[in-house]
């Protein structure tokens, strides 16, 4: 029963230990099993917290009213957990210890999962794979020689190996989409300011917390405990008329759906696989009653891949200095830093504040035409990935050129960044399944604010062609 354990919904489990059925306790030495017997080979977690989550476990009774009560989670090592290191995968934070819970970290905790420890991230979180140089790196449980994908790889490792029912990540260029893609997940990427980044932040442009999880059922119940707004939040996203597993258990209704295969960087190539099933789930959501059309998207430019680039570098800039602040570091220092975060620290040194703003605004303006031409759509289907899951290595944080790396990473991943940018919702789904034996997935995009009909639609999909047996060769 134990190794079935950890691929139950988060949902089943709890009602396990609400029914007495099943102990906290038992749930949580299952997972610390499955990480023992497979972490090794893994490698998606930085620390696990057995004694902690034992002790968490122990005080939980059947009966239990909170939602998720017992269930097992993982909490990507870029958000604080009290007591726990936060090293955002980078050397000048391997020894902070968090004095205190994110606000994400302490709304899973009232909801009643247990904590078993923290996952790998890329440092600072800025690449598509998770390979750290401080912690080593995840490997895809599909694949041990591939990428889970990143930031969230960690997370989507330990999932999609069956360590953990559910984990926690985070997207601010496609960093749940991406490792949900390649692990075989849903990775839905929520409204901006949907989720509360408090404490550390007011708000933020481009990263929305959210899970890693097997079923739409449970992306939308996780986003209905994540969602809300925390005191100080500069930001918040309107609140949905209805809780989102409610809308997401509904008929989307017939919607009206736009498709493309063609990337927003003009000269990236797109894997066949990856726009063959672009092409298969259109045929699907028209075979349910929807009405899909190709569009050609505002979206290509020369300049788009070096506009996002800086932005997103930008933003990374302020959660290094924030780091080393953190890190007791003051500023940053070459020695501590892999040479991919040092180059973008370096490069937005040269940014100055006015340059910051226009660069703001060009974005802005750009997010703007794009999301105006999809007002006429429902949902927008894309490939999740441009390429397959890549071999561990591919994309090298340490390589002579960094901002070479930091461009082929975009080429990988050129259809998930957008979405950060303009705010709108967007989902990773593991429809297919590739004839290289990986998973194969395509994005959907909803209107703004919009979560719910994009669960719904998300939902539909899952039961019309279900995803749910399929299991990594790792946990098999």
């Amino acid at each position: 029963m134990s190794d079935a354990l950890m691929f139950r919904s988060a949902g089943a489990l709890a009602a396990l230990v609400n029914s007495g059925e099943c102990s906290a306790t038992e749930l949580v030495n299952a997972s610390l099993e499955a990480i023992d017997a497979l972490d090794g080979t893994v490698g998606a977690f930085v620390e696990v917290d057995a004694d902690g989550a034992l002790a968490t476990a122990a005080a939980i009774r059947p009966g239990d009213e909170r939602p998720f009560a017992g269930v097992p989670i993982a909490i990507k090592n870029n958000r604080a957990v009290r007591g726990l290191r936060l090293t955002q995968g980078a050397a000048l934070m391997r020894d902070f210890i968090a004095p205190y819970d994110h606000s994400v970290v302490a709304r899973l905790r009232r909801a009643g999962f247990v904590i078993v420890g923290t996952t790998k991230l890329p440092e600072f979180g800025i690449l598509p794979v998770t390979e750290p140089v401080l912690h080593g790196p995840a490997r895809n449980p599909w694949d041990l020689e591939r990428t889970p994908g990143g930031s969230s790889g960690g997370a989507a490792a330990a999932l999609a190996a069956g360590m953990v029912p559910i984990a926690h990540g985070n997207d601010g260029g496609g960093s749940l989409r991406i490792p949900a893609a390649c692990c075989g997940l849903v990775g839905l990427k929520a409204q901006r300011h949907r989720v509360s980044p408090a404490p550390e932040l007011g708000a933020s442009a481009l990263v929305v917390d959210g899970v890693l999880t097997r079923t739409v059922a449970e992306t939308a119940a996780l986003l209905d405990v994540l969602a809300g707004y925390e005191s100080g939040d500069a930001a918040l996203a309107p609140a949905p008329a209805e809780p989102f597993a409610q809308t997401a258990a509904r008929h989307p209704g017939k919607l009206r759906i736009a498709f493309t295969t063609v990337p927003p960087i003009p000269d990236a190539q797109v894997d066949r696989l990856c726009v063959e099933a672009t092409t298969r789930a259109a045929a699907l959501l028209e075979s349910l009653g929807h009405q899909v059309e190709e569009v050609t998207l505002p979206w290509q430019g020369e300049d788009l891949l070096d506009l996002f680039g800086d932005y997103f570098a930008a933003h990374v800039a302020v959660g290094v200095y924030l780091a080393s602040l953190a890190g007791g570091r003051g500023e940053p220092r070459a020695s501590e830093m892999e040479p991919l975060s040092w180059a973008l620290w370096q490069r937005c040194q040269e940014i100055s504040a006015v340059a910051f703003q226009v660069l703001q605004t060009q974005i802005q303006a750009r997010m703007r035409a794009l999301v105006t031409f999809l007002e006429h759509y429902d949902a927008l289907l894309t490939p999740a990935l441009a390429e397959r899951p890549l071999p561990l290595g591919t994309i090298d944080s340490s390589a002579a050129d960094p901002l070479a790396t930091f461009a082929r990473s975009g080429y990988f991943t050129p259809f998930t960044p957008v979405f950060n940018a303009t705010g709108q919702p967007a989902i990773a789904l593991p429809l297919f399944h590739g004839e290289d034996g990986l998973p194969l997935a395509v994005q959907i995009a909803g209107r703004p604010a919009g979560e719910g009909t994009l669960l719904a639609l998300a939902a539909q999909l899952e039961q019309a062609h279900p995803w749910i047996e399929r299991r990594a060769s790792v946990s098999q």
